[in-house]
């Protein structure tokens, strides 16, 4: 194995991997860590933690984990994967993992920090994230019931979680030829902990090309974009799908998947929207709810997805944790029935939602099959006829839960 990738969820975890795929890499997207060696012919491993909104103690020790195991396959360079949007608060887990992992590896290589997925619209220039043409803490991601952005300096959020001093990549000199050695000489000041503007894809090629013989980097999945490294992605080519019934799981509350909802809605779908107040008060359970979906003959969406403002009066009424809880459960227990009753197709959106149906489906490895929509992939459940798509909340087209439904029947 050349490449190991530390992921902190599932869905970033599976983009990450169609960029690695299509980059020519034999990719695997491992659920967790396993408890065997990776196959032989695995140039890419890639371990889905469900990490990014834990405590620190157990976001570091779970990441260690993953790295001792990645380093045993003989990996020759870590990567750890986390939201293109940074997603963490003042006292979030990103730093200290970093940190850890410096400490791990003893590398005295700069280590990078770049969050940017151009081709999705998350870019850094000057230091500061921005989604499309808005900064960061004015995309809606301000918002976000876990872990909201208030500030798009990634500098400064950074700063905040780590005693290392920060240094800044800008574009010009990223551009401009020299930034292994801008890189080296930060890292020699000091500043080992290097956050990298980047605009377009080709830049984070460049910096790819840059960083090649360090032993850490981290940022999101755009670090997988290394074109050149083989001209077929054999992993994609070979890709077989399901024919079988068709599900979409849905806990996002982002701006893009509300609209993915309605289109949904528009286009023909079923839906069942699901109250946080229903699965507490048990009126509403798995079970009642994988029976209406087994019923329909459109496309079922079961969602709890809802408008900021509602997410807010039940994290007020019930408490953030437990809400968060209890929707998670709900949607882990209706994937395991559903796969039970008959679905071959699960579309999940959202990366609480993503974890919590994969860590049902007692998965260990996923095969990364064709892009559905720039950042997401099919996959495939080793060894079974059961195929999934795993969406950030904010990624895909509007008309994304049809497509996705499509793509994952295809053969």
């Amino acid at each position: 194995m050349k490449l190991g990738v530390i992921g902190d969820d599932f869905t970033g975890s599976s983009d990450v991997g169609l960029m690695l795929a299509q980059s020519g890499y034999k990719t695997v997207q491992y659920v967790g860590i396993p408890d065997h060696s990776a196959a032989r012919d695995v140039e890419a491993g890639i371990i889905s933690l469900k990490s990014r909104s834990n405590p620190v103690a157990e976001a570091v020790a779970q990441s260690l984990d993953a790295y001792k195991w990645l380093a045993k396959q003989g990996c020759r360079q870590f990567l750890f994967k986390y939201c293109s949007t940074f997603d963490s608060t003042r006292e979030g887990n990103i730093g200290p993992v970093i940190d850890a992992l410096i400490e791990a590896t003893q590398t005295t290589d700069p280590v990078i920090v770049c969050p940017a997925v151009p081709v999705v619209g998350r870019t850094i220039y000057q230091g500061h994230l921005f989604v499309h043409d808005q900064l960061l803490s004015e995309s809606g991601l301000q918002n976000h019931p876990i872990t909201p952005m208030t500030d798009p300096d990634i500098r400064r959020w950074l700063g905040y979680q780590t005693k290392r001093q920060i240094g800044h990549l800008p574009l010009d000199v990223l551009r401009s030829g020299s930034a292994t050695e801008s890189l080296l000489a930060m890292a020699k000041n000091g500043r080992q902990i290097i956050v990298c503007d980047a605009l377009e894809m080709q830049d984070l090629a460049i910096l790819n090309q840059a960083t090649a013989g360090f032993n850490l980097v981290t940022g999101g999945s755009g670090l997988g974009y290394q074109p050149g490294y083989r001209e077929q992605a054999q992993s994609i080519q070979h890709w077989q799908g399901e024919t079988g019934p068709a599900l979409i799981l849905s806990g996002s509350c982002s701006n893009a998947t509300r609209k993915q909802i309605a289109a949904h809605r528009e286009s023909g779908g079923k839906q069942l929207q699901v109250d946080v107040r229903q699965i507490l008060e048990q009126s509403q359970t798995p079970s009642k709810a994988v029976d209406w979906a087994m019923k329909q003959t459109a496309l079922p969406l079961i969602f709890t997805s809802d408008t900021p403002e509602e997410v807010t009066k039940v994290q007020a009424e019930f408490g953030g944790d437990i809400a968060a809880e209890a929707v998670e459960q709900f949607f882990s227990q209706v994937a395991a029935e559903s796969i039970q009753r008959g679905v071959r197709r699960l579309i999940s959106a959202g990366g609480e939602t993503s974890g919590a149906v994969v860590s049902a489906l007692n998965a260990t490895d996923l095969e990364i099959g064709p892009m559905i929509d720039p950042g997401v992939p099919a996959l495939r459940v080793a060894g079974r006829d059961l195929v999934l798509a795993l969406k950030s909340g904010n990624f895909g087209a509007s008309d994304f839960f049809h497509k996705a439904a499509v793509v994952l029947k295809n053969s």
